[in-house]
């Protein structure tokens, strides 16, 4: 069950990344749009990526 634990925390790990940069998107719309829009394009590449692997992650765990 040890690994079982160990991939649920990795799983965990990667949701609670992609939710950190979904934060910070959301942060930036929310109160600095017009100075900081051009970090929107890098960031929501970025949370795409992080979404992909937290589903390329638990597919292949059967999580």
């Amino acid at each position: 069950m040890a690994d079982d634990n160990e991939m649920k925390r990795e799983l965990a790990k990667l949701k609670r990344e992609a939710s950190e940069i979904a934060s910070k998107i959301h942060d930036i719309v929310e109160d600095t749009l017009w100075s900081e829009y051009r970090e929107l394009k890098p960031l929501s590449e970025e949370l795409i990526a992080k979404c992909e692997s937290f589903y390329t992650y638990k597919k292949a765990n059967g999580l």
